[in-house]
């Protein structure tokens, strides 16, 4: 029951999207967009800006990237047997290797772990929005139908200003850059709505959802990448690297988790797949319900 009153206002703020997307219509891209180079960089700064790093992250940074290529390279050899197109191996990356770490992750390893488990939580959620700023943007964008390849995927990673608020944030931590009550708070205002933004901008993507016109085989594919082997790897990954069993729990479950909200505004943003890449965050959501009480079964 305690994990489902974690899940129920999640899920409460994708209907809200839905809802609003049905009865009134809204022009979903500029929305999106607004969250994404616009709300993200606050809450990116504002992370960096707050949270004491040490040697711990480094090796949390290094798995991250380890598994995002790991589960790359799985549907690239997919991809490759089934003879998917680049729009199509692209939104399958998109759909199968970014988890939801952040409007999902963090509140379940909240609930199970406490406040010191979620201080390695949020580190997690942001290393992954570093990961999905970069070599998620790259993939949204190499796939996309307007562009011309690695040239235009390599211009927009440059445009993303989530790096840039990554790096802002470190510099004035560094520094011990201090603010006044009045600009903290504006940033707090913006940071916290960075994330209810972001959902509900799924909510209406997945109100265009035709469930009749679903790739029901690459579905399929898709959620058993991010749902099973995702985690199995995350597993194999943990055990080379010299961190506390609590952090590893933690690592394991954050790979279970479903597919990352984000990945849809990427590939509403460059029309990547947005279809394909929103019905898979929607079914791996649900699914989600029946594959985490088995992962915690198995890693607690």
């Amino acid at each position: 029951m305690e994990f489902l009153e974690v899940l129920l206002p999640i899920f409460g703020i994708f209907v809200l999207g839905y809802i609003g997307e049905k009865k009134i219509g809204f022009d979903t891209k500029t929305i999106s967009a607004m969250s994404l180079y616009l709300m993200s960089p606050v809450l990116v700064f504002r992370t960096f800006y707050t949270t004491k790093f040490n040697s711990e992250y480094l090796y949390m940074a290094l798995y991250m990237f380890v598994l995002c290529f790991a589960l790359i390279s799985v549907v690239y050899v997919v991809a490759f047997i089934r003879k998917y197109s680049k729009a199509e191996t692209c939104g399958m990356i998109l759909a199968s290797v970014f988890m939801n770490n952040g409007n999902y992750g963090t509140p379940v390893v909240l609930l199970l772990f406490g406040a010191i488990g979620l201080d390695y939580g949020i580190i997690l959620m942001v290393i992954q929005s570093l990961v999905m700023c970069t070599v998620g943007v790259y993939y949204a964008a190499k796939g996309s139908p307007d562009g011309d390849g690695v040239r235009s995927a390599l211009r927009a990673v440059r445009r993303m200003p989530m790096i840039y608020g990554a790096m802002l944030g470190a510099l004035f931590q560094a520094f011990h850059i201090p603010f006044g009550k009045s600009v903290q708070e504006a940033v707090d205002l913006v940071a916290n709505a960075a994330i209810p933004t972001i959902m509900i901008v799924l909510g209406m993507q997945l109100a265009k959802i035709s469930i009749k016109n679903l790739a029901k085989e690459k579905i399929s594919l898709s959620l058993m990448i991010k749902l099973a082997i995702s985690p199995v790897i995350a597993y194999v990954l943990t055990l080379f690297f010299p961190i506390d069993g609590m952090v590893k729990q933690i690592m394991i479950i954050m790979a279970a988790m479903p597919t990352a909200a984000n990945t849809t505004m990427y590939a509403l943003q460059f029309d990547t797949e947005p279809e394909f890449v929103s019905s898979a965050t929607l079914i791996s959501t649900s699914l989600s319900l029946a594959t985490l009480p088995i992962i915690f079964m198995i890693v607690l």
